[in-house]
């Protein structure tokens, strides 16, 4: 029986090694020629003024940008369920799944509109 997951094994061990040594040969082949000019920061072709740290966004904008992301991917899973809503044996089932489903999205879009996360500021 385990004769079987044989080739999955050889397919692991050839993937393995062929990473492996790949990152090997990156690290042989690679040029070691550091000076200072290569190793000074790079401000397109301008010698950087300032600090780092100068352009500061808020975490505002990080929290509606991952929730369009959340919202937008959970949207996605709308579409697999109007395809296969036709189909008569789960149609019940199925849209009391999607109507949790949806009713979930919809209290998680409120309460953050409550926190104040959709107000941009």
């Amino acid at each position: 029986m385990l004769i079987s997951y044989l080739a999955v094994l050889i397919i692991i061990g050839f993937v393995s090694l062929l990473g492996i040594g790949a990152l090997v040969a990156s690290y042989v082949m690679q040029p070691r020629n550091p000076y200072r000019e290569k190793l000074a920061p790079w401000e397109c072709g301008m010698e950087p003024i300032g600090e780092a740290n100068r352009g500061k966004f808020r975490i505002h904008f990080f929290i509606i940008a991952i929730l369009f992301i959340v919202f937008d991917v959970e949207t996605l899973f709308l579409f697999p369920w109007a395809a296969i809503l036709n189909d008569k044996s789960l149609s019940l089932f199925v849209f009391v799944e999607m109507i949790i489903f949806v009713a979930v999205l919809a209290l998680g879009l409120v309460y953050a509109w409550v926190k104040g996360a959709l107000d941009w500021i």
